[in-house]
């Protein structure tokens, strides 16, 4: 048989390696649209979550003249007496929660509602005395809180969350399959030349994203819960399921329409969609807000918990507790004129996927083990920066002068087919995430199309 000729077998050998190449660019192509939206998120997200991460020592330091007070012998003014001195500071107000100290040094927390707004007023719980008065719009974790969540920017924008979220996803899987060795050791594990030249940053995205590839991924995943659409289409699956919501402690319960995010600032991801249950109506009078809490107390609630005072003749005391420790979660709700418990969900009571999901945000939030969860979110917060940061650079230093520098499409046009349909299938998962795909691809083969047909200039044309 005769043997091929001597060209056709160099391409025959080639087409594997051709075939590499193509992928490559498929999949760098998409690698650079995922970050072009993602970056300056992630900046924000990882600077507002690193803030975050140490809320409780930044309260007790920078903040401690509202958060940190001096124990007395005399002890402590009951509940009653602390939000009367709330309301005599916000006479506008009306009381709508109360914190009860988290530690013997803590100050005590009164939430009033002035129109629309909210008033948190930090009071001495062993003089009384009122340490600051503050518009919750205004307080500083607050504001981080909703930059993190990006709802500083109006209900809608915390859709991005979402998007940004699925975007991260397909970052560190075309960032794995980049960094991925082949057939090279440089910029592997090790960076190279300096930070004059363009070599320097590309090590050190790679290098940066082996550590910190696990950690976006797992923050992602783990944030995801919260946002808009996403976070409520899982927590109504997983209640549905009997996954989540332990509906069963509901039943035979008179319950009103209110939703218990309605009412208390932290009911936990898989309680927020539980309806607030309805005290009966009786013409004994109330127990009052010092019976309430002893009650709690009484019943083994953890300290520094919140609780929602009742609106209306039917309202109820609604507690919950978000310790750091995730198995000692709980959230109870007491009738207002027998103190007696209507509901009291565990931690334990709550099912697989709500317990998991729960988990993961305490784990995100670095609450489960300690200062070793701290600084590990923390590292994987100040890697995601400089991760954004050398991406930015290593953009800026390639691109050509005034174009955007998107990674040339590969010759074969079936191999970027290919690779669209897997990250399509990624977008899948997160449908926000998918639609925004589809935008891209539609904008990527709008750009394309113009390209084509620009008329040439006419010196070109001679």
């Amino acid at each position: 048989m005769p043997s091929p000729p001597q060209g056709a077998a160099a391409v025959t050998a080639r087409a594997p390696v051709l075939l590499r190449e193509a992928v490559y660019r498929a999949v760098w192509r998409w690698h650079f649209y995922a970050g072009l939206l993602c970056l300056p998120f992630l900046i924000l997200l990882s600077a507002t979550g690193a803030l975050y991460l140490f809320k409780a020592e930044i309260d007790g330091t920078v903040f401690a003249h509202r958060t940190v007070v001096a124990p007395s012998s005399g002890g402590s003014f009951g509940p009653d007496r602390l939000v009367f001195n709330a309301m005599q500071a916000v006479p506008e107000g009306a009381p709508l929660s109360y914190i009860e100290p988290a530690r013997a040094t803590g100050s005590a927390l009164v939430t009033m509602r002035v129109d629309e707004n909210r008033t948190l007023v930090f009071l001495d719980p062993y003089r009384g005395d009122v340490l600051d008065v503050v518009p919750a719009a205004e307080e500083f974790f607050g504001v981080v809180r909703r930059l993190h969540s990006l709802t500083l920017f109006g209900p809608a924008a915390n859709l991005v969350v979402e998007i940004v979220a699925g975007f991260a996803v397909i970052l560190v899987v075309t960032g794995a399959y980049l960094w991925w060795p082949r057939s090279r050791t440089g910029g592997l594990l090790s960076v190279r030349e300096t930070p004059r030249r363009r070599v320097w940053w590309r090590d050190l995205h790679a290098v940066t994203g082996l550590f910190a590839g696990s950690g976006l991924l797992f923050l992602a995943l783990t944030g995801l819960p919260w946002s808009g659409w996403w976070g409520q289409e899982m927590r109504a699956w997983s209640n549905a399921a009997g996954l989540g919501q332990p509906r069963q402690l509901w039943a035979d319960r008179p319950v009103s329409t209110l939703p218990m995010r309605a009412v208390l600032n932290e009911p936990g991801w898989t309680m927020q969609d539980a309806p607030v249950p309805r005290s009966t109506p009786s013409p004994a009078p109330a127990i009052g807000l010092d019976r309430a809490v002893a009650n709690l107390k009484a019943m083994g609630m953890p300290a520094g918990f919140e609780l929602a005072l009742p609106v209306g003749e039917a309202g109820v005391y609604a507690a919950s507790a978000y310790p750091r420790t995730v198995t000692g979660q709980r959230m109870v709700s007491l009738d207002q004129y027998t103190g007696r418990p209507l509901v009291d969900v565990h931690f334990s009571d709550i099912g697989p996927v709500g317990q998991a999901i729960q988990f993961g945000i305490g784990l995100h939030k670095g609450e489960v083990w300690g200062r070793a969860n701290q600084f590990a979110m923390l590292a994987f917060c100040l890697a995601t920066i400089l991760l954004a940061v050398s991406a930015g650079v290593m953009w800026w230093k390639r691109r050509p002068s005034g174009r955007l520098g998107v990674p040339p499409l590969p010759r074969d046009r079936r191999v970027m087919a290919g690779v669209t349909g897997l990250v399509l299938g990624l977008g899948a998962l997160f449908p926000l995430t998918g639609l925004a795909i589809l935008a891209l691809i539609g904008l990527d083969l709008s750009a394309r199309a113009l390209i084509r047909h620009r008329p040439l200039h006419p010196a070109a044309q001679t």
